[in-house]
């Protein structure tokens, strides 16, 4: 394509063994230049924990807002106007429901409400970009563009990750976003068995939908744990000893009355009457529903 990328990694404290050697496996294969934004520890864990204790069905927030505002902050301050992303439809198409954690962007009100009422310290260097920030002054002020290069070619996942394989020995992952322990143990454990959502259902009929995967494999798999019990106890024990609980203590958060973003300030409505100006604007074409 004729592109002088940047590749921008961010560090959250959650990358498994093989999504390490797979960076450097591109990187080195590529021969690019990578830059890489570590998260502080301690506000990313006291920032999880809290979530954890608001008992929303959002607990990857933490994560996607650390990922996303650091690397549009870095754009910005080093004037770089363009984002290249891995976002598809092929994979894609189908986004999970709200209810289930979805919730469209960065709400800083939500964010800050929850850190307010279970936060222990202050976020002095965590990264929260609010959606509003970003859609307005950073895209339509300072013209910031973001760009998904996979919606513009044939795009087959198995085909992407042979590739991958046999250029650069690029290692794939069981299933989407198992490169995170945190989110392999949220979306494996956390979710369907507290929450009763599967994510993998989203994730399969977007598969379906674009012929790369047949509905009775998707039943199959969705029939069984992406991970066998064993593991998902180890998982569970790791991730609290990360975030210095006892699994006593996870277990308690685990089994607490569930909630919703609608327990908690957040400006849900002003995104929802952006979003609609943005789709009739022709700016934006997710639906959301």
């Amino acid at each position: 394509m004729g592109i002088r990328p940047l590749l921008f990694h961010v560090d959250a404290g959650w990358n498994t063994d093989k999504a390490v050697g797979n960076i450097e496996k591109l990187c080195n294969g590529l021969g690019l230049e990578l830059f890489t934004e570590v998260i502080n520890w301690e506000e990313m864990k006291d920032l999880q924990v809290a979530f954890l204790k608001a008992q929303t069905p959002g607990q990857d927030g933490p994560q996607d807002i650390a990922f996303f505002s650091a690397m549009y902050k870095f754009a910005r301050k080093h004037k770089i106007k363009y984002v290249l992303t891995g976002a598809n439809y092929s994979t894609e198409c189908c986004k999970e429901p709200e209810e289930w954690g979805a919730y469209p962007g960065i709400d800083k009100i939500f964010v800050m409400d929850i850190y307010n009422k279970f936060g222990k310290g202050k976020l002095k260097t965590f990264p929260i970009l609010d959606i509003l920030e970003y859609k307005v002054w950073y895209q339509v002020f300072l013209g910031m563009k973001v760009l998904k290069p996979l919606n513009l070619v044939p795009y087959i996942k198995k085909d992407a990750e042979n590739l991958l394989f046999e250029k650069f020995g690029w290692e794939k992952f069981q299933h989407k976003h198992h490169e995170s322990r945190f989110t392999r143990f949220y979306e494996d454990y956390w979710l369907p068995r507290k929450f009763g959502f599967e994510k993998r259902r989203a994730h399969f009929s977007s598969l379906i939908l674009t012929g790369q995967m047949t509905r009775e494999e998707a039943l199959d798999r969705i029939s069984r744990p992406e991970l066998d019990e064993q593991t998902l106890t180890n998982e569970f024990e790791y991730v609290a000893h990360k975030l210095d609980l006892s699994v006593d203590q996870l277990q308690k958060l685990f089994e607490g009355e569930n909630k919703t973003f609608k327990d908690y300030r957040n400006k849900r409505h002003i995104i929802n009457l952006g979003g609609k100006v943005l789709t009739m604007l022709k700016l934006e074409k997710r639906l959301i529903r």
